[in-house]
């Protein structure tokens, strides 16, 4: 009996910790980092993320690296003359007891030159290096759909 509930134990463990995908490093919390599958000949992809801090002070997303491309920069959508466009950006602020959400048409991290593209239900690594915090490896889930949109829709 006793194995048997420990085996249970095992098993329930190891799924609740292949289904949590958040991270943290000093006081801030990374929440789902995500990328959309992409069709195979797409060169690039997007990251998203969301970035809590619950410390007293800012901190700020420096760079990101991952081995799957050749460049990850940060970058954010705004509206300029009418029209929306994609820039890079050097640095994001993480507010003191604030949060940053990287997400489609905001702030984001674009991949270039991937070696291939992810497939939905893959997942690949990316790390992200705070100015205070320091560098947290983070799993991005890549999936078909935003995450995001089922999450909005109940607040």
């Amino acid at each position: 009996m006793l194995k048997k509930t420990l085996l249970a134990a095992v098993m329930m463990g190891t799924s609740l910790l292949a289904n949590a995908h958040d991270y943290s490093v000093g006081e801030l919390h990374i929440e789902h980092p995500w990328s959309r599958a992409m069709p195979p000949v797409a060169p690039t992809a997007a990251a998203y993320f969301v970035v809590h801090n619950k410390g007293q002070g800012a901190d700020r997303l420096l760079s990101v690296q991952t081995p799957v491309a050749g460049k990850a920069e940060l970058h954010e959508h705004v509206h300029a003359d009418g029209v929306m466009k994609m820039q890079h950006v050097q640095t994001v602020d993480i507010p003191a007891g604030g949060e940053v959400k990287f997400e489609p048409m905001g702030y984001h991290v674009m991949l270039f030159n991937l070696k291939q593209q992810a497939k939905d239900g893959e997942r690949f690594p990316l790390t992200l290096t705070f100015e205070k915090a320091g560098k947290v490896d983070v799993e991005v889930a890549v999936q078909s759909d935003a995450p995001a949109a089922e999450h909005q829709h109940h607040h």
